[in-house]
C-alpha cells in the first residue's frame, strides 16, 4: 500500500544509479513496479530485493513515473526506440539522470503526451545502499518545462537532494563542471597512489584515504564560505554511471 499521491515507478537501468534511485523513491513511499535487466543483476537485487525484472516496453506501460538511468550514449536511442513501439503514455512522468542532457532528448516522450524531466543527483554512485546517505547530503541539477518544474524539484527532494535549477542551454556547461571535478579527483588519486606503491607503501589507497577526504572537504568548505548555496555536508563529485 502507498500513500495518496504516490506513483508506480519503473526503473530502466540496473547499473550503479538506477537501483539506488529506485530505493530512494521507494523510501519516499512510491511503489516500484519493476526494473530492467542489467550487467550486474546481483548488485541490483541487493539494493532492490523482490522487485520484478521486466522488459522496457512492458515496464514503461505499467509505470506512472519512469526513471531512465542509462549511459549517455544510450539515452537518445532508448527514448526514440520506446516511442516507436508506442510505449510512452499520455500524462506519464519520464525522468532521466544524465548530467549533459536537459529535456530536449526527451522530445519523443513529449510527442506521446508524457511529461519530460531531467534530474541529475551530483554524487559519485557506488551502486550500494551507502549512496542513500550521500543523496541526503547532495544537490541535484533539475531541468524541466516551467509548468512542470515543481514536479521535478519535488522528486529531487524525495530522492533526498536539494534541487538546483539548470537551464536547458546550460546543461553542457554543467556536465563539463561535473566531469572536470570527477576526472581530476580520480587522476590525482591514481597518480599519488602510484607513487606510493612505487616506493613500497602497502595499501596506498588506504594510506591516502583520510588525507584526500580531509583535503577535498577543506577545499569545498573554503569555496562554500564564499557561496550562499553551500551544501550541508560536502561529499564526493559525481560519476553518473
Amino acid at each position: 500500500m502507498t500513500r495518496a499521491g504516490r506513483l508506480n515507478v519503473g526503473i530502466i537501468g540496473a547499473g550503479r544509479v538506477g537501483p539506488v534511485l529506485g530505493a530512494a523513491l521507494a523510501g519516499a513511499g512510491h511503489a516500484l513496479v519493476g526494473i530492467t535487466a542489467g550487467s550486474d543483476s546481483d548488485r541490483a537485487a541487493a539494493v532492490l530485493p523482490n522487485v520484478p525484472v521486466m522488459d522496457p516496453p512492458d515496464l514503461v506501460r505499467a509505470s506512472q513515473l519512469v526513471v531512465l538511468a542509462v549511459p549517455h550514449d544510450q539515452l537518445p536511442g532508448l527514448v526514440s526506440g520506446l516511442a516507436e513501439v508506442g510505449a510512452w503514455q499520455p500524462g506519464q512522468l519520464v525522468l532521466h539522470t544524465d548530467p549533459a542532457y536537459g529535456t530536449d532528448v526527451l522530445e519523443p516522450v513529449v510527442g506521446a503526451g508524457a511529461i519530460p524531466l531531467a534530474v541529475h543527483p551530483a554524487i559519485s554512485f557506488t551502486g550500494t545502499t551507502l549512496d542513500l546517505r550521500q543523496l541526503h547530503a547532495s544537490y541535484a541539477a533539475v531541468t524541466a518545462p516551467a509548468m512542470v518544474l515543481p514536479i521535478a524539484q519535488a522528486l529531487a527532494v524525495e530522492l533526498g537532494c536539494e534541487p538546483v535549477v539548470i537551464e536547458e542551454a546550460d546543461r553542457a556547461a554543467y556536465a563539463e563542471a561535473i566531469s572536470t571535478a570527477s576526472e581530476f579527483a580520480r587522476s590525482i588519486v591514481g597518480q599519488a597512489t602510484g607513487i606510493l606503491r612505487g616506493i613500497g607503501v602497502e595499501n596506498p589507497g588506504g594510506y591516502l584515504s583520510a588525507l584526500v577526504s580531509s583535503t577535498f572537504d577543506r577545499a569545498l568548505r573554503e569555496v562554500s564560505a564564499q557561496d550562499p548555496l553551500s551544501p550541508p555536508d560536502p561529499l564526493s563529485p559525481s560519476d553518473p554511471f
